[in-house]
C-alpha cells in the first residue's frame, strides 16, 4: 500500500475496501470514494480548501442540537433531499408521486387526535383552515387504519419546537384513517417562512446569493403496515416562493388546493370571517413500513429566536 504518485491513491483505497462483507455497503462506499476523489481532481482542490471543507463539516455537526438539524437543512438546500425522495418514490422515480421531503422538524410523539379536531394547542394567529384528506393505494382503494402525523409552522414562521412561546406540540397531531381512508383536522392557514441562517447553511446561501424562504405548506407522514411510509408536503398555490423554494421541495403534484371563503357557512360555528378549505388525496405504495430517524428530539428553551431573511 506504499504510494508513489497521486494516481496511486484511488485504486489502493478501492482495493482496501474489498475487506467489507456487506455488499450494499461496499457498493455505496466504492462509489463514494470514486466520486469524491474524482471531485478533488476535477476542481484541483487545494490544501487550504480541503481544511476549510473539513471545518465546515464540523460546523454543521456543532450547529445541530436536539431542536435543530443543520445537516438536514444543508441536504435540502443542495437539492439532495429532493433527489433522494424522487428516486425512491413514484415507482422508483418513474411516475409522479405525492411523496416529498421530511424536513428538519418532524417529532414522532405527536398527540393522538380525533378526526376533524383542532391541532391548535395554544393561541395562534391565522385564518381558520379546515382540511379533508384521503389515503389510497396505487389502485385507488382506501387505506384504513393508517397513522398520519400532521405538522406545520405558525404564521410567524416558527415550528413549535423552535418557539418556547408556543405550547408543546402546537400545530401537530396524529390521526387515524377511517374505512374510507379519510382523516381531517382544523388548523390555521400556513405561511411561508425563512429557514435558519445563523450557521453553515446561511453562510453557503449568502455566498450563492440565494434567499432562505420556503413556500407555505403542510407536512404529512403516513404509516401503515405493508405500505412504504409516505412522507409529504402540500404547498399553497399562490405563494410567491413556489418557483424558488430554498429546499427545492415543490413538485407539480403537491401544489395544493387551498380555497378561500369569505363568510358563508364554515365547518365550525365560531368562524364568521375569512376561512380556508383544503382537500388532498395521498397515494401510498406497497412496501416496508419503516419510520425515519427523527431529525429533532426536543423543544427549544429560553428566548424565541430571531428569524432572519436573506434579501437577494
Amino acid at each position: 500500500m506504499i504510494i508513489q504518485t497521486q494516481a496511486d491513491v484511488t485504486p489502493k483505497v478501492l482495493a482496501e475496501l474489498q475487506r467489507a462483507d456487506n455488499p450494499r455497503f461496499l457498493q455505496v462506499i466504492e462509489s463514494l470514494v470514486t466520486h469524491l476523489h474524482a471531485f478533488a481532481r476535477d476542481v484541483r482542490l487545494t490544501e487550504e480548501e480541503f481544511h476549510l471543507a473539513c471545518a465546515y463539516v464540523n460546523a454543521i455537526g456543532k450547529a445541530t442540537t436536539e431542536s435543530h438539524n443543520e445537516a438536514v437543512l444543508m441536504a435540502g438546500s443542495l437539492g439532495l433531499s429532493a433527489l433522494v425522495c424522487l428516486l425512491n418514490n413514484g415507482d422508483h422515480g418513474q411516475t409522479e408521486t405525492t411523496a416529498n421531503l421530511l424536513g428538519p422538524f418532524w417529532r414522532p410523539e405527536s398527540p393522538p387526535t380525533p378526526n376533524d379536531a383542532s391541532i391548535i394547542r395554544s393561541p395562534t394567529a391565522g385564518d381558520p383552515l379546515f382540511c379533508r384528506c384521503w389515503v389510497k393505494d396505487a389502485d385507488g382503494h382506501p387505506i384504513s387504519g393508517a397513522e398520519v402525523d400532521v405538522w406545520h409552522s405558525s404564521t410567524e414562521g416558527f415550528y413549535e419546537n423552535q418557539d418556547p412561546e408556543q405550547a408543546e406540540m402546537n400545530l401537530r397531531g396524529k390521526f387515524t384513517t377511517d374505512t374510507e381512508g379519510y382523516f381531517g383536522f382544523r388548523s390555521i392557514l400556513p405561511a411561508g417562512y425563512p429557514i435558519p441562517v445563523n450557521g453553515p447553511v446561511g453562510q453557503m446561501l449568502r455566498l450563492l446569493k440565494r434567499h432562505n424562504m420556503r413556500p407555505a405548506h403542510l407536512h404529512f407522514l403516513i404509516a401503515k403496515q405493508a405500505f412504504k411510509t409516505h412522507i409529504s408536503q402540500v404547498y399553497v398555490s399562490d405563494d410567491p416562493y413556489l418557483e424558488t423554494d430554498v429546499q427545492f421541495g415543490v413538485t407539480k403534484a403537491l401544489i395544493g388546493s387551498y380555497v378561500r371563503h369569505e363568510g358563508g357557512k364554515a365547518p365550525a360555528a365560531d368562524v364568521t370571517g375569512t376561512w380556508y378549505s383544503f382537500e388532498q388525496t395521498f397515494t401510498a405504495e406497497r412496501g416496508v413500513s419503516r419510520l425515519p430517524r427523527p431529525p429533532i428530539t426536543a423543544k427549544a428553551e429560553g428566548h424565541r429566536p430571531v428569524l432572519e431573511v436573506i434579501n437577494t
